[in-house]
């Protein structure tokens, strides 16, 4: 298998369209080869164009901000000369400035296949602004970790944020270069765009899954240390707009969840009850956990861990945005007045509570503080939606 950098440095033809232009990387500390080599470097050593800039997403160029909204500032590269750019700090649009740098911009960022991740926003904020500049974007494909599995509800209309600039499900099953092909179609942009793809990949396959078990894993932000994270992250990451913690200060980052005083026994035995068949193909294990930073820093959590490589890993039927809202469900069943919503500015959004400006709408809360709602009623929403995005996204599919 070879990933989008690969095959651009090992292709002369492509190369050769490049020699003459200003190039700018998109990428960061995952912006690497089968080596670990870094993109930056590579395309320096290899000539390929003249370099003139880089840009760093959240967490910056080279991963090092741990937290949301936390900014990352300008630098100068200390061992190439070049100005690295935050898009995450004082602005998170490129300015006209910046664009005016370079020609072409290469993207190299690995993604984990989730709507909120918000290296899919950078990548449509600059898409956008080269398209305003008539600026060429060249996407370097790399492997969605999370496989082709589609699943929660459409971004609804008004719901726009930083952590959903488009109208996809949570678990959207695209790689970065497919998604790039969506959104100049569904944002209708007139812009030059070129998706080198990699080759020998296996979209969707096992053993893997999506992520091929030959290639290390390196952390794209620091609450992604392994695999296990993104398969999780579609529903765990709903956590953060919650006053239960998700892991953060462990060394299972959203893997696990809970809070103090939680009886968690009860609560997984009524998730088991009531919808059991949304806990497939995943094993869920009481434990507890001790965080030693961010929410419930210091104290004793139970909770639950969410395994998913063992043998009971089972990736079709495993549904994490189905998993974590019955955990939900199942919370308020035991303790309808549990102080569940955390209300706290979330990814520079103040006036919506920040669990519906993660899943993109009100749908989702309301179902969970509805007592007489049933699983079924969720359900039904989800797999609409889902049915529409897979009918809407397998057109832009470049890997079979």
């Amino acid at each position: 298998m070879k990933l989008g950098i690969e095959n651009l440095l090992s292709n002369a033809r492509l190369k050769k369209r490049l020699k003459a232009k200003r190039i700018a990387l998109l990428g960061h500390p995952a912006s690497v080869d089968g080596d670990c080599r870094h993109s930056l470097d590579l395309l320096i050593e290899a000539r390929v164009g003249k370099v003139t800039a880089a840009f760093g997403p959240q967490h910056g160029m080279r991963g090092e901000k741990q937290d949301n909204m936390i900014e990352t500032d300008d630098y100068r590269d200390p061992q190439h000369g070049i100005p690295i750019y935050s898009l995450y700090g004082k602005i998170r649009k490129p300015t006209a400035a910046m664009i005016d740098a370079f020609d072409v911009l290469l993207v190299d960022l690995q993604d984990v296949g989730t709507r909120v991740y918000t290296f899919v926003t950078t990548l449509k904020y600059m898409m956008e602004a080269c398209a305003r500049e008539k600026k060429q974007v060249w996407v370097l494909d790399r492997p969605n970790p999370a496989g082709r599995g589609i699943e929660g509800t459409l971004l609804e209309p008004g719901h726009e944020s930083f952590v959903g600039c488009a109208p996809m499900p949570m678990r959207h099953g695209l790689t970065m270069g497919e998604l790039a092909r969506w959104y100049v179609d569904v944002f209708g942009w007139d812009l030059d765009l070129t998706v080198v793809p990699m080759t020998g990949y296996r979209m969707g396959a096992g053993p893997d899954f999506g992520w091929p078990r030959d290639r290390e894993w390196i952390n794209p932000s620091p609450n992604a240390p392994q695999l296990p994270m993104a398969r999780c992250y579609p529903g765990t990451v709903m956590l953060e707009g919650t006053t239960l913690s998700e892991g953060r200060g462990t060394t299972r980052p959203l893997e696990i969840m809970g809070a103090p005083d939680l009886p968690i026994e009860r609560i997984l035995a009524t998730m088991q009850r009531v919808a059991p068949s949304w806990l497939k193909g995943c094993l869920l294990r009481p434990c507890f956990f001790e965080p030693t930073f961010h929410k419930h820093q210091g104290k004793l959590c139970a909770g639950i861990q969410i395994h998913v490589q063992g043998s009971s890993y089972t990736h079709k039927a495993f549904k994490p945005y189905r998993v974590v809202s019955m955990f939900y469900k199942a919370i308020r069943e035991w303790n309808k007045d549990y102080p569940l919503w955390r209300d706290f500015p979330y990814e520079y959004e103040t006036d919506r509570l920040a669990i519906d400006v993660i899943t993109g709408g009100e749908f989702l809360r309301k179902w969970v503080d509805d007592p007489h709602a049933k699983p079924g009623d969720l359900d039904k929403r989800l797999k609409f939606e889902e049915a529409r995005w897979l009918r809407e996204s397998r057109k832009y599919w470049m890997y079979r």
